[in-house]
């Protein structure tokens, strides 16, 4: 199921004999190895010798030194180097702190710094709520994390989790103008974690938990919440509920059905998983039914822990055990967040009539969509390769945009509902259909949409 894409990109620069055939000898190597060439360059031109850079798409780093050893296998041709793109990207970082004012001069030098800076200090200190107004915590976001769940990898550490961090702080600036900065902790006490972020807090106008293992996820951003004066979202959670909530309503509409008469199965019951049964119960469905590595999750379960039982005791109406199999007969909605692979066509098959199917798990979802596609209505992933996407680029930077301009103390469920509902109306009736239910990641009506929608939520 996979394919090349950028994420792995190489540029394989290559010293070949000058004959005529040479171009297609080359592209023809890697088309074999399934490589797909994105740009062919000629950097040299000799008598004797051609030098060109060629650039493609590979489906894994092993794919890409497969793609390598074609090209050096063919006779007279030499490999010089190969550049890794993405990595090449990372070099030195992806952000950058830049100065807002000028300082050309002594006289703004003395306005910026000391020793005019000295009254706005005062200022702060008769009024602390001026910091708002007088400095960077109006337009400011802390990207925190333990490094604990990194992406799908696992407990990387905060080194480690740093580059996704900074991909999260480019991504507040790229699409919603606000400030972030990575918060990589190095310590996964969820006490210590509690208080570093107590003690940061004032620089910033909220914070943003991510990649932060469960269970522990859920008493870190409930007690952050109820110590801090600033919003708090841990995106692994309400930014995947509120991109779920969207592209679900949107899906619905395109089979014909009420929420209210669906049984909605959801696969893994971590962060994300129980962040959306939360969300989604709000909107009155006629069922949920959790499934997690144990099978379906009934009240009867022994040891579960708080987040767990929560579940348990709301959903699940109809006391049905088993397993994912089990629990997919006459659904009407598969959400998965969970792991690759659980189930095939013949499964789908036993779902209802127009069922929907959002197989969400990164990279491999939990059913190929080509199979999925046999049976179900719709079919969404998290993946940039397939129609229907749902990233939760799609949510977090307007979701801040709006609380930052709301000035907002915290974050309620109403907002996060205002969120999706954004999401969805930004596909019109005239190009919603089964292969665009959300909108693209790059449309630029979405961030000023959502943020509209929370600042108004939050004022009401």
């Amino acid at each position: 199921m996979p394919v090349p894409g950028p994420g792995y990109s190489i540029t394989v620069r290559v010293e070949a004999p000058p004959s005529a055939s040479a171009a297609g000898d080359l592209t023809s190597a890697v088309g074999r190895v399934g490589g797909v060439i994105t740009a062919f360059d000629v950097v040299e031109s000799h008598s004797d010798r051609v030098v060109v850079d060629i650039t493609c798409n590979a489906m894994s780093a092993n794919h890409a030194r497969d793609i390598t050893d074609a090209i050096e296998a063919l006779p007279g041709v030499a490999v010089r180097k190969v550049s890794d793109r993405t990595f090449l990207m990372h070099l030195g970082g992806k952000i950058e702190v830049t100065a807002k004012v000028a300082l050309r001069n002594r006289d703004d030098l003395s306005r910026a710094y000391t020793p005019g800076v000295a009254r706005i200090c005062q200022a702060i200190a008769e009024n602390p709520d001026d910091a708002r107004r007088l400095t960077i915590k109006r337009n400011t976001v802390a990207v925190v994390t333990d490094g604990s769940a990194v992406l799908g990898l696992g407990n990387l550490g905060p080194a480690a989790a740093l580059p996704v961090m900074e991909g999260k702080a480019a991504l507040f600036k790229k699409f919603a103008g606000v400030d972030a900065w990575p918060v990589c902790l190095d310590t996964q006490d969820t006490e210590e974690i509690i208080r570093a972020v107590e003690l940061i807090a004032p620089v910033y106008g909220g914070i943003n938990l991510e990649d932060i293992a469960a269970p522990r996820c859920f008493e870190i951003e409930a007690r952050l919440r109820d110590k801090l004066d600033i919003p708090v979202f841990h995106d692994d959670q309400h930014g995947t509920a509120i991109c779920v909530v969207a592209a679900l309503r949107n899906a619905l509409r395109v089979v014909g059905k009420d929420l209210a008469d669906c049984k909605v199965v959801v696969c893994g019951v971590g962060a994300a998983g129980s962040a959306i049964i939360r969300l989604l119960l709000q909107r009155g469905p006629r069922d949920v039914v959790a499934v997690d590595i144990a099978g379906i999750v009934t009240r009867e379960r022994p040891d579960m822990d708080a987040n767990l039982a929560w579940v348990a005791q709301n959903t699940n109406k109809a006391d049905q055990s088993g397993t994912l199999h089990d629990a997919l007969v006459d659904a009407d909605v598969f959400i998965g967040v969970s792991a690759p692979n659980l189930f095939g066509a013949e499964q789908v098959a036993t779902m209802a009539k127009g069922a929907v199917v959002f197989a969400l798990a990164n990279p491999d979802p939990e059913i190929d969509p080509v199979e999925a596609h046999q049976h179900a209505a719709v079919v969404a992933t998290g993946r940039s390769d397939y129609p229907n996407q749902i990233n939760n680029v799609l949510a977090f930077p307007g979701v801040f945009r709006g609380l930052l301009d709301a000035q907002a103390k915290t974050i309620t469920d109403a907002m996060l509902l205002a969120a999706a509902d954004a999401i969805a109306d930004t596909v019109d009736g005239d190009r919603l259909n089964p292969s665009f239910i959300v909108p693209s990641v790059f449309d630029a009506a979405v961030a000023p949409t959502v943020a509209d929608a929370v600042r108004k939520a939050a004022q009401a």
